[in-house]
């Protein structure tokens, strides 16, 4: 690693000051499990001068209910959601989700905002410095996307067009369906936007001087169906080659209501609003499933060598859809 700064901040406050004053040449690190491998491979462009430990701010560790719904802080480590009653009993694909992420080493880390947060898992973006030199991709201010002509198979089939980098958030999936807030505080004060505000085909919204420090979801309905299914190839550690969030609501044997998600697919969570129409006021057959599938993927534009994704794809949602 290169040298750097290091404080434990004490508060969100002094975090924000700390950010104003480096001006984007200073890094959060919550759980670093994704930081520190960037920092040793030297991955980024500009290296940071300063590393703020979050971890000391225990506030932003917590898991709490209200009237309105489950509120999570942005450090709240993924193995407390998977342990927490409150998750358990209500918001369960929360847990269904988190269970697939990495390893239990990882996982007692991690933190939720640090999920949602993470860098890309591109391999040219990712590809060390020390081994022959930086690629500079798009996404590293180069003028193409390597993936294109290279090698492609776990890019982005849906609404890629100058990098082809996926979102590797597990979680941001299953708040997305969930119709999940963030709480984002930076030197202008505080604000809230949708999890599918968030992401940007470069990163996320986030601004030098701002962080997450609050997920507030709603209360889903109680008699709503809440899958979630995650293709890897080794199902331990693997990041999602595709992943598929549903909650569906049945009542009389008719879909009154219906959120499907797809992950790993694009630089966000896609939410499939085509599919959902379809499959509103219908009752769940095979056939209206697989056409409700079918039309999830109409958007895709696969790569040379990613076509496959599709199909994976479209057998997730008939499994989401399902509850099976």
């Amino acid at each position: 690693m290169k040298a750097f700064a290091h404080i434990n901040a004490c508060s969100v406050g002094e975090v924000i000051q700390l950010l104003a004053k480096y001006q984007g040449k200073a890094k959060l690190n919550a759980g670093g499990t994704d930081l520190l491998g960037v920092l040793k491979d030297r991955i980024l462009p500009d290296y940071p001068e300063l590393i703020i430990n979050i971890k000391t701010i225990t506030q932003l560790n917590s898991i709490e209910e209200n009237d309105e719904g489950l509120r999570i802080g942005a450090l709240t480590p993924l193995i407390n959601i998977i342990a927490s009653p409150l998750v358990e009993k209500t918001y369960s694909i929360l847990k269904e989700a988190a269970v697939t992420v990495a390893s239990p080493q990882i996982r007692n880390m991690a933190t939720m905002g640090g999920n949602l947060c993470q860098d890309t898992r591109c391999w040219y973006y990712r590809y060390p410095d020390e081994i022959g030199g930086m690629i500079k991709c798009f996404r590293k201010g180069g003028k193409t996307c390597p993936a294109v002509t290279g090698e492609n198979r776990y890019h982005a089939i849906m609404e890629a067009r100058k990098c082809f980098a996926v979102c590797p958030s597990d979680m941001a999936v299953v708040l997305t369906v969930l119709g999940a807030t963030l709480t984002i505080a930076g030197g202008g004060g505080t604000r809230d936007i949708s999890v599918e505000e968030f992401f940007t085909p470069m990163g996320n919204v986030l601004v030098p001087d701002e962080m997450i420090t609050m997920i507030n979801i709603p209360k889903p309905s109680p008699v709503a169906s809440q899958n979630f299914l995650k293709f890897t190839l080794r199902k331990p550690i693997d990041f999602a080659i595709v992943s598929a969030a549903s909650l569906i609501t049945i009542d009389r044997g008719i879909c009154t209501d219906a959120r499907v998600i797809l992950g790993a697919v694009a630089w966000k969570p896609i939410r499939v609003s085509e599919a959902e129409g379809f499959l509103r006021g219908k009752e769940l057959t095979e056939e209206v499933i697989a056409e409700g599938a079918r039309l999830a993927l109409v958007g895709a534009k696969p790569l040379s060598k990613n076509a496959y994704k599709v199909d994976i794809a479209k057998t997730l949602v008939k499994r989401a859809v399902a509850g099976c």
